[in-house]
């Protein structure tokens, strides 16, 4: 009977050691799925999504760009955008065809001989619908969207913490002066007022264009990982913005910010806008939302949803990400690269591209797999399997950018859900940490960032 007892015990103990061998096995390929924006996307036939090109970031003589309103409204639509959100500094935008709220602050617009002009009924009727000619005089046949309630807080920062507001109610945000180094007091007042919101260039307020470095800055990375962990209003920051002069490396911050959110469930949407204050700057970058319609409402479901591709023509060469060397491809006819579709299976991911000349896939800041792409695999299927990827299974993202003479195109992160619970989010405070607090304040404090500036004025380092 012992000896019975002992072999039933052996079995059993047979049993879990090959189901523990079994579970080790399966977790050791990765027990996750990859979570796409792109999931609900209906890619071809009836009832397929349409690609819309859009611009959420321009300004005009409204604030301090050197083109009237009704003219940088008609270079976008004469341009072939779909969308466009008027952001000038400090100005919360009306329908195209009301007058906007004019600052004192821009009052010189008229001495240097600007004018500061609105649509006329008749045109913004006929930009709307499609029906206002084009430069050459042909009709376009579908209108260009009017999307109100976008203001760049801050007008009077000269440290460039600029965020763009979006979806203000008329007059919220007007005369906003702002707060030096104020993201997230800026980002809280929007909150409060319903609005939605991104950053705008952070490579501009890090001074990447001096020292590229830092994007790795720790500090700056918590300070943008606490706003973006407390604002689920915040959806996000620019990963291009105009031509990219100083803001070549935010694609770099950007996956160190998706790092150092995801964790908590959270991620990072990535915008691009023109920015443009003159008209050879509305081809710069831009971004291809994919909708049923082109709506206000279908506009702002999509940036919420990150079912859109960020699109830049230009951007110079690093040795991190890339590209190996610079591309601009700025007010030329040269077609900029685009997916046709981006599709998940299981742990695979694949896409269809066009004008393009090369594919990567990027995941935890790194480069996972690189791809030259000929004419030939246009419209064909490329695909991804992460099980044959070495460390896949800790990996907190994907996302895959496309390079070409046209540009370049990115995908936003598609995300990987392991099924553990995201860790709940609490700042830590500390000694040092409320000491570091004191000293941006004061850092922050508008007679210092004079000080600053002048100091570097008379160095030659003015930003």
């Amino acid at each position: 009977m012992k000896n019975s007892k002992k072999v039933i015990s052996v079995f059993i103990a047979l049993l879990v050691a090959i189901s523990s061998l079994s579970c080790f096995a399966y977790a050791s390929n990765g027990d996750y799925r990859i979570v796409s924006p792109y999931e609900d996307i209906i890619w071809e036939g009836e009832n397929a999504h349409t690609a819309y090109k859009g611009n959420l970031h321009t300004h005009s003589t409204v604030s301090d760009a050197s083109v009237d309103y009704p003219e940088m409204i008609k270079e976008y639509y004469n341009q072939g955008y779909d969308f466009l959100a008027m952001t000038d500094h400090g100005v919360t935008g009306k329908a195209w065809n009301e007058k906007q709220a004019q600052l004192p602050l821009y009052l010189y617009q008229y001495i240097t001989g600007h004018t500061v002009t609105k649509l006329t009924d008749e045109e913004f009727i006929g930009i709307t619908t499609g029906t206002y000619p084009l430069y050459d005089g042909t009709i376009r046949g579908t209108g260009m969207t009017c999307v109100t309630g976008g203001n760049e807080l801050s007008n009077m920062t000269l440290t460039k913490s600029h965020i763009n507001g979006f979806f203000l109610s008329e007059g919220v945000g007007n005369g906003y002066a702002g707060k030096e180094n104020g993201y997230k007091e800026s980002i809280a007042y929007i909150d409060r007022h319903g609005g939605l919101s991104h950053i705008n260039h952070p490579g501009d307020w890090l001074e990447t264009n001096v020292d590229m470095n830092n994007v790795y800055d720790e500090d700056a990375i918590d300070m943008f990982s606490d706003i973006l962990l407390t604002y689920d209003s915040c959806l996000g920051m620019e990963v291009f913005n105009e031509d990219n002069g100083p803001t070549n490396y935010d694609r770099i911050l950007w996956d160190n910010l998706l790092m150092s959110v995801l964790p908590y469930g959270r991620s990072v949407i990535g915008f691009s806008n023109s920015d443009a204050h003159d008209l050879e700057h509305v081809d710069t970058s831009f971004s291809i939302y994919m909708m049923n319609d082109n709506s206000v409402e279908s506009v702002k479901e999509t940036m919420q949803n990150g079912a859109f591709f960020p699109v830049t023509r230009r951007l110079k060469g690093n040795n991190v990400i890339g590209p190996a060397k610079e591309i601009d491809a700025r007010n030329t006819d040269i077609p900029y690269p685009m997916y046709d579709s981006v599709v998940v299976d299981g742990h695979k991911v694949t896409v269809k591209v066009k004008d393009c000349n090369k594919l990567q896939w990027i995941a935890n800041g790194k480069v996972i797999y690189s791809l030259d792409v000929t004419p030939d695999m246009y419209g064909k299927e490329i695909t991804i399997d992460l099980d044959t990827i070495d460390g896949a299974e800790e990996f907190l993202y994907i996302r895959c950018e496309l390079f070409g003479k046209g540009g370049i195109c990115l995908t936003q992160a598609l995300t990987i859900d392991d099924g553990t619970a995201p860790m709940e989010y609490k700042k830590e405070v500390t000694f040092e940490s409320v000491l570091s607090d004191i000293i941006f304040e004061f850092k922050s404090t508008r007679l210092y960032v004079i000080f600053q500036e002048l100091v570097r004025l008379i160095a030659g380092e003015l930003r």
